[in-house]
């Protein structure tokens, strides 16, 4: 379970975020910005550059508080429970995505009910699927050692990079919000599309 003083303990925190308008600001390469700024389905892109070959690994589905950012980002009361899924998104066995979706319990009724049952399915299909689905403005990072999401992205690669870029937004359903973070791996950014 997360919690702030954890994360305080253990010298992690969380990356910041800033509005994709930002990018220039920043130094995001246009290689990265074509990902980063794309707001449609990341799914469908990676299924397009990954022909036959894409896939989707669940790391974790479990109910636990989400982060303070996360939190905020979605409203949440203090001390309330979402349920949190992190998978890779790959080409072959090789992770070009790392996903942190953080779902508020009241989300997860009626049909949205479906969303706790993904198993190693894309939430993007499922989104993108939907006719009342709103999206908020995207958000952009970079994450270094320090910051959480970090180690859980980076697992497995070697060497792992100094720094990774990603970004999120609160997808809305029927008016029900959960958030999406996506962090892009150096695996993706070497594609030509």
């Amino acid at each position: 379970m997360y919690s702030e003083s954890d994360a305080r303990r253990a010298g992690v925190r969380e990356p910041r975020w800033w509005s994709a308008a930002r990018w220039r600001l920043l130094g995001v390469t246009p290689a990265l910005r074509a990902w980063l700024l794309d707001e449609t389905s990341l799914t469908r892109r990676l299924q397009l550059a990954c022909p036959g070959r894409f896939r989707v690994r669940l790391l974790s589905l479990r109910r636990a508080r989400p982060a303070p950012g996360e939190r905020r980002a979605l409203n949440m009361r203090l001390g309330e429970y979402g349920l949190i899924r992190e998978v890779h998104l790959l080409c072959g066995d090789t992770p070009w995505v790392y996903a942190r979706t953080v779902i508020p319990q009241g989300t997860l009724s009626g049909p949205q009910r479906r969303l706790a049952r993904l198993g190693n399915k894309p939430l993007g299909a499922a989104l993108f699927a939907e006719r009342s689905m709103r999206r908020d403005a995207v958000e952009i990072a970079r994450y270094t050692r320090s910051e959480r999401g970090y180690g859980v992205a980076t697992a497995g690669l070697n060497p792992p990079p100094a720094a990774i870029w990603g970004r999120r937004s609160v997808f809305r359903l029927r008016g029900k919000p959960l958030l999406v973070s996506e962090v892009f791996l150096p695996s993706l950014l070497t594609v030509d599309e």
